[in-house]
């Protein structure tokens, strides 16, 4: 059975193999699309009634936030350690400022207050008493790990079917195995030829997710495009590609945007200490392999 909505900006296609009933399979595949339905009302910076706008509006004082804002925001915060704030969560002004700031379902134009300078520094989390403290007013953006983690909580739903696949937007978890009872064969999008593949993995039980500069570009400045160093507000262009595998797709979701910005050998030898698997491409479409694969 194969079912298709859209959530966050991107349609959600979803497969399951299995012998269950027609019933018993349709609302296990509705309750994975209600992972997306809350994840995206908890952390959209887009929608003014979401957990993350409302959480954000006071300066200096702790707000209780619920496990679906909180769990993505806390990674976030971890990955912006590891990288020395090269990824991070705070770069939600800078994306308004570069014309990322539109919502996808209504149009509307999205103007945040910030202050100038901003970091993931400059956001508290207190794992005690799960609350949320922002030092200065700033935009939090987790573009980069909230589509992963709804991701994995729709696997979660779907676990106990023989095989399944959660596809948003070519960022996927595929569970168990396929009708034909072999790994699932995962295309990775050609960067320059649209709906064309560069290279196919096999998976099971594992999460793949992609970062490319070719998807979503600054329409004043061609140069520019989603994936921004806060630290420059540039867009980093030494990978057009950046497809990590993991055993999540949260982390998958991550890493490739993290990799993406360290750019060069940082990002192959950032892969292989953290014992993941990548497929990165140069503009030139060289390939390289990292962690094995």
């Amino acid at each position: 059975m194969r079912k298709t909505k859209l959530f966050m900006d991107t349609f959600v296609d979803i497969q399951v193999v299995t012998r269950e009933s027609r019933d018993v399979t349709e609302a296990r595949i509705e309750r994975a699309f209600n992972a997306f339905q809350k994840v995206e009302q908890a952390c959209s910076r887009f929608t003014s009634s979401s957990e993350l706008i409302q959480a954000t509006q006071a300066v200096g004082t702790p707000v209780q936030i619920s496990p679906l804002f909180f769990e993505p925001l806390h990674f976030a915060i971890e990955l912006a350690r590891l990288t020395d704030g090269i990824f991070d969560p705070a770069v939600g002004k800078v994306m308004e400022q570069q014309g990322f700031n539109r919502h996808y379902l209504t149009g509307e134009i999205i103007e945040s207050h910030s202050a100038d300078t901003v970091t993931y520094q400059d956001i508290f989390l207190n794992e005690q008493t799960r609350t949320l403290t922002l030092k200065k007013p700033l935009v939090i953006d987790l573009g980069a790990v909230a589509k992963g983690f709804a991701i994995d909580l729709a696997a979660h739903e779907l676990k106990d079917f023989e095989g399944f696949v959660v596809n948003a937007g070519g960022d996927l978890f595929a569970g168990g195995l396929d009708e034909y009872g072999q790994p699932w064969k995962i295309g990775i999008q050609h960067p320059y030829q649209k709906g064309q593949l560069i290279e196919t993995v096999e998976i099971s039980d594992e999460a793949i997710c992609t970062s490319g500069s070719y998807e979503r570009k600054n329409l004043v400045k061609p140069d520019l495009h989603h994936l921004v160093n806060l630290k420059t507000h540039q867009s980093p262009n030494e990978w057009v590609s950046v497809s990590i595998i993991a055993p999540f797709a949260m982390m998958a979701d991550a890493f490739s945007t993290a990799s993406f910005l360290l750019g060069g050998e940082k990002a192959k030898g950032f892969l292989e200490e953290m014992n993941l698997k990548g497929i990165l491409v140069t503009p030139e479409l060289q390939m390289v392999r990292a962690g094995g694969i």
